[in-house]
């Protein structure tokens, strides 16, 4: 686990005590990494979302993934509300956004609704039309939104990830062993659930490790985020549930497009150090699904905002002013 490293143990286990000590950690959290950021909790049809708003101009919403929340932007977000109203939330399930039950067929976790959370609160903030950026499972969510809501986003990102059914149709030995969690995650509960509460830190550190290739690249003060809302049981079954989905109702729906591209611009970045790009195909595969598509590889691994944070606002930013 040598890639998630601090600058000393020290400062890792602060992090970790002043987060538990504290009597409103996410605010706390939040003050910290986003000052002028306002937060807000909006209802939508499905879940209560955790949503941080700052900057001016035009809207940006910012996804995050597996097992992160909304804090994986803290190294970007001030650059990019100089210039867009940055939006940011927690996905449901993750963070502080609410946690509904799973429901038939795992469908209260398909990427679906998933993403009506997501247009939802952008048009209680006022916004039609909007860029986004997806980030691993967000960038599930994300892909889903240009399916079922073509109009709504104007340009899109996703960074580290090909569409899901095409990666689980073309998975070898080499991915299963490296994206153990894909095939983990998967299996009905309690299985996942019991086992990673029962080493849950180790957990969610070796996970992080695993993705991550630039050492110290994430902040001690944002595993302590990580960990504080993975320590809620009702966080680690809406993760499970998640993945579950993505394997199940998630390919069902897909279907429903079946012959359909999407025609909304499309970036895709991925980690060169990362697996995702040894062993797919990353531009060929969003060519299968979208007709507008550009993108190449950053010199880190999976967690891009966090690991390169320069490179990935300077492809953002060339992308969105084409």
């Amino acid at each position: 686990m040598d890639n998630v490293t601090f600058a000393n143990e020290e400062l890792f286990t602060e992090a970790i005590q002043k987060s538990r000590q504290s009597a409103t950690p996410a605010a706390d959290a939040d003050q910290f990494f986003f000052p002028g950021f306002r937060q807000t909790f909006i209802q939508t049809s499905g879940a209560v979302i955790n949503t941080l708003v700052g900057g001016s101009g035009t809207p940006l919403l910012l996804l995050h993934g597996h097992p992160q929340t909304h804090v994986a932007w803290h190294k970007v977000a001030a650059s990019l509300a100089q210039e867009y109203t940055v939006v940011m939330t927690d996905l449901r399930g993750y963070g502080d956004s609410s946690k509904p039950e799973g429901g038939p067929n795992h469908i209260h976790y398909s990427k679906r609704e998933m993403g009506q959370d997501q247009i939802e609160v952008m048009k209680k903030l006022g916004f039609e039309r909007f860029h986004a950026v997806g980030h691993d499972r967000g960038g599930r969510v994300l892909h889903q939104m240009l399916l079922d809501y073509p109009d709504a986003v104007d340009h899109a990102a996703v960074l580290d990830i090909a569409p899901t059914s095409l990666m689980y149709a073309q998975t070898n030995r080499i991915f299963a062993e490296k994206y153990f969690w894909w095939f983990f995650q998967i299996q009905p509960e309690p299985l996942p659930e019991n086992m990673i509460n029962a080493t849950l830190e180790f957990y969610l550190k070796d996970h992080l490790s695993t993705q991550n290739k630039t050492p110290g690249a994430v902040a001690p003060e944002a595993f302590a985020e990580y960990l504080r809302c993975y320590q809620n049981p009702a966080c680690i079954h809406a993760v499970c549930e998640d993945y579950r989905a993505a394997a199940t109702i998630d390919a069902t729906i897909e279907n429903e497009f079946q012959g359909w591209k999407m025609q909304t611009p499309l970036l895709a970045l991925w980690g060169a150090q990362g697996t995702l790009g040894q062993i797919f195909d990353v531009l060929g595969m969003w060519r299968e699904r979208a007709t507008q598509v550009r993108g190449n590889t950053l010199p880190c691994g999976h967690l891009i905002p966090e690991e390169d944070p320069e490179d990935f606002l300077f492809e953002l930013n060339r992308f969105l002013h084409v």
